[in-house]
């Protein structure tokens, strides 16, 4: 038996609401979802429903900076070992989480997996990933907010390489 667009989205809905998330509908097929995390502080994740499957897509982060090389492999490594998603790259090199499921496997606990794993990948990831493609820039970051007196906080994740007593 398939199940109507109308009844994949009341579901995806409802696990939504139970999860407590923050989300838009912009169109009656899609939903923009906020996932709160830790080391990144927001994933924002795309779930649309299509003719034949729910596709997923999040934001992970913006063309690294330098280090291109050791950054891919270091996500493409990470492929291999994700559930029913992986890293992937726009046409500009933003890389983004995506993933294609069946709607037929559409369930409450399904759609709370898929985010779990979203945010999963790109909380645990995010720092990493940084570090690779994004050194120079924080370092710069780090010794500019020292010089000024700016907090530190969210840059403390890389004082291990941007904190000049480290170095």
């Amino acid at each position: 038996m398939t199940r109507s667009t109308e009844d994949i989205v009341a579901t995806i809905e409802d696990a939504l609401r139970a999860a407590e998330l923050e989300y838009e509908r912009p169109r009656s097929d899609a939903f923009f979802v906020k996932l709160p995390g830790q080391h990144k502080l927001a994933t924002m994740t795309w779930l649309i429903v299509g003719e034949h499957s729910l596709h997923v897509e999040a934001f992970f982060c913006r063309r690294p900076d330098e280090n291109h090389a050791d950054f891919y492999r270091f996500l493409l490594e990470k492929n291999g070992r994700m559930y029913g998603m992986a890293f992937s790259l726009d046409e500009v090199g933003d890389v983004y989480i995506v993933g294609r499921v069946p709607l037929a496997s559409v369930s409450a606990d399904e759609i709370d997996r898929l985010l779990g794993c979203v945010l999963t990948y790109s909380d645990e990831n995010f720092d990493k990933a940084l570090e690779r493609g994004f050194k120079t820039a924080i370092q710069k970051e780090w010794d500019w907010r020292a010089k000024r007196g700016e907090s530190l906080a969210n840059l403390r994740a890389f004082a291990s390489f941007a904190d000049p007593a480290n170095r």
